[in-house]
């Protein structure tokens, strides 16, 4: 049960998150509420429309281009007479 209301919560953020961000844009376009007419033996329900929105959703483009990197040398030489090789290994 925890799991569930943990994951609900995250969704509720994240859906706030990208309204805010301005990620994601909602703008309501209509909707009206019914008229109600209640009398003592009955109640009358006139008009009314759903509402309904617009949502506009950013997007994401990915793509490649070529690029020059540097990329660095590597040179190893190998030691002369007159240079000892370092060693750590010692046994005795």
């Amino acid at each position: 049960m925890r799991a569930l209301v943990l994951i609900l919560i995250l969704v509720v953020l994240v859906g706030l998150g990208a309204v805010l961000t301005g990620y994601v844009n909602i703008t309501h376009l209509r909707g009206e509420p019914p008229k109600v007419t209640a009398t003592r033996s009955s109640i009358t329900i006139k008009g009314g429309q759903p509402p309904a929105f617009d949502v506009e959703a950013g997007s994401v483009k990915v793509g490649s281009k070529e690029a020059k990197v540097a990329i660095p040398t590597l040179e190893i030489r190998k030691p002369t007479n007159n240079q000892q090789a370092a060693t750590t290994n010692n046994m005795m």
